[in-house]
């Protein structure tokens, strides 16, 4: 809209009528720190600025390891209902986009090539406090208090170095590159505008990535906003906002966050529950080289070990088919904990993951209005042990050299994770805590006892009802299983641990702060 060539009077009242649609004043230019939340007929495109190591005048984060400090993880969860009720108004997103972490590697003080987690984990809490309904039987739904978040990778363009190509590239679930060299960033915000579908559209990256976005939306729709050129820090949130005419407002909202710099507490306390391999049996074996036949595999390694876990809760209905790659907001009752439960049980040095890029889409039942295929990113597992990682200011690495994918019997992925995991040196002398997709973990354990021979029974893997395909069963998020390597590489597996976290008692909705 041309402000010039209407009176003035109609100035005044178009003014006047953008106020009231996006919770800010002008077609043009920005209204700083406004409360009013954005209005649900418009296109709101939200940015979230994360910190990292290049832009954090808050002490958000650790330079040690890169990752949130104590401070930046109550920062975030502090940012969720701020997001919710002074910016969304108390209305659901529409969708979420993050940082795919590995276009993002980051040197720290004593840790080199840190993926950036910091975009995903300081928008979590946030999509806990919205909703989602799925199909999850042929005749019924479920509402899961979660959202899913998109991270993988825009095209083959944007796959870093070291990262395993996606068997195939799905649009839903695209996320954000760092640097946005081939354009994928702003074609997925062109598809959003271009669509003309109103909502609330929610986008969590490092400064440079959302201001050159910003700025490559401004000057390709020509909304000659005036857009902040420095980084103002985490507290800050922009919001672009495309009325029906399809002019636009830039809005700024500075939310005025002080938060402690101790670890979170939670509101209510979490209830223990005892080991008791009611769900998994106890298993404990041990392959001794030159014992029953075992041979200790020539590149195996040596003095380590790896406690396994699975990811939060993340499957509520009774027949646990809601799915969405995210975990719900009981989960993270459990993510939170874990720093706490797991204090005095285990002692890593690292801790790992699946990278959260990895995409795939789930059929879903007819004839519900959703689509034949939902996307999903799957970011719970990563999600899951990030917190912990905080709080015992370890390095937070991820899995990308090789896709895992939703078939926990492909035997080629389970022979990966072995490999990856206990050969080739990488891990000697190291003790990591590593959170995984769960109907995968028993296939790989099986993968690593049987790298040693012998003649030793395997671990059972039901692929019929009533266990599901990998043997994990679906309400046991408790169970923790320990590999150990001695330093000759003998081999020891056992399940005797657990978070010792009572999945029953969660509540069903995310905590508050």
């Amino acid at each position: 809209m041309n402000m010039k060539r209407i009176s003035v009077v109609r100035s005044l009242f178009v003014i006047l009528a953008l106020t009231l649609l996006a919770g800010c004043g002008g077609g043009s230019g920005s209204s700083p720190n406004t409360n009013a939340p954005l209005s649900a007929g418009n296109i709101n495109l939200i940015f979230v600025v994360s910190p990292d190591l290049a832009n954090d005048p808050l002490g958000d984060i650790d330079q040690d390891t890169a990752n949130l400090t104590n401070q930046g993880l109550q920062r975030s969860l502090r940012m969720a209902p701020y997001l919710k009720q002074q910016v969304l108004g108390g209305n659901n997103v529409t969708a979420i986009y993050a940082l795919s972490p590995m276009t993002h590697l980051q040197n720290a003080n004593k840790y080199s090539d840190i993926p950036d987690m910091t975009a995903i984990g300081f928008i979590q809490q946030f999509a806990l406090l919205n909703q989602i309904t799925l199909p999850v039987a042929p005749t019924s739904i479920y509402t899961g208090n979660n959202y899913p978040l998109f991270v993988q990778y825009g095209g083959e363009e944007d796959v870093p170095s070291g990262v395993f190509p996606p068997s195939s590239y799905i649009t839903g679930a695209r996320g954000l590159a760092f640097d946005d060299l081939h354009d994928y960033n702003i074609g997925l915000v062109n598809r959003i505008i271009e669509a003309k579908q109103s909502g609330f559209y929610v986008f969590s990256a490092p400064w440079e990535t959302i201001k050159a976005l910003m700025t490559k939306i401004n000057t390709q729709y020509v909304y000659n906003l005036n857009l902040p050129t420095t980084y103002m820090g985490s507290n800050y949130v922009y919001a672009i906002s495309i009325i029906p005419s399809e002019s636009a407002s830039l809005v700024t909202y500075n939310s005025n966050l002080t938060p402690p710099s101790t670890y979170p507490v939670l509101p209510a306390p979490v209830q223990s529950a005892a080991c008791t391999n009611n769900f998994q049996p106890y298993f404990s074996r041990v392959r001794t080289g030159g014992v029953r036949g075992v041979v200790i595999p020539s590149n195996a390694n040596t003095n380590q070990t790896i406690y396994i876990v699975r990811h939060a809760d993340a499957h509520p209905d009774p027949a646990f088919g809601f799915e969405d790659g995210n975990y719900v907001a009981a989960g993270q009752w459990r993510a939170l904990s874990l720093a706490n439960a797991l204090n005095g049980k285990i002692r890593p040095t690292m801790v790992y993951s699946i990278d959260p890029a990895q995409s795939y889409s789930l059929p879903y039942y007819l004839p519900f209005s959703l689509p034949n295929y939902f996307s999903v990113s799957y970011a719970r597992p990563s999600l899951t042990i990030l917190p912990y990682a905080i709080a015992n200011k370890l390095p937070f690495y991820l899995v990308a050299s090789f896709e895992i994918g939703t078939n926990p019997t492909v035997e080629t992925v389970a022979e990966d994770t072995r490999k990856f995991f206990f050969t080739g040196g990488t891990f000697n002398d190291q003790t990591l805590l590593v959170a995984w997709e769960s109907g995968h973990i028993r296939p790989f354990l099986n993968a690593l006892l049987k790298s040693y021979g012998g003649n030793y029974p395997q671990l059972p893997m039901p692929v019929t009802p009533p266990g599901p395909a990998g043997g994990w069963p679906d309400a046991d998020y408790d169970t923790i299983w320990t590999v150990i390597l001695d330093d000759l590489g003998n081999l020891t597996v056992h399940n005797a641990l657990c978070e010792g976290i009572d999945s029953a008692s969660l509540p069903a909705t995310a905590p508050q702060f």
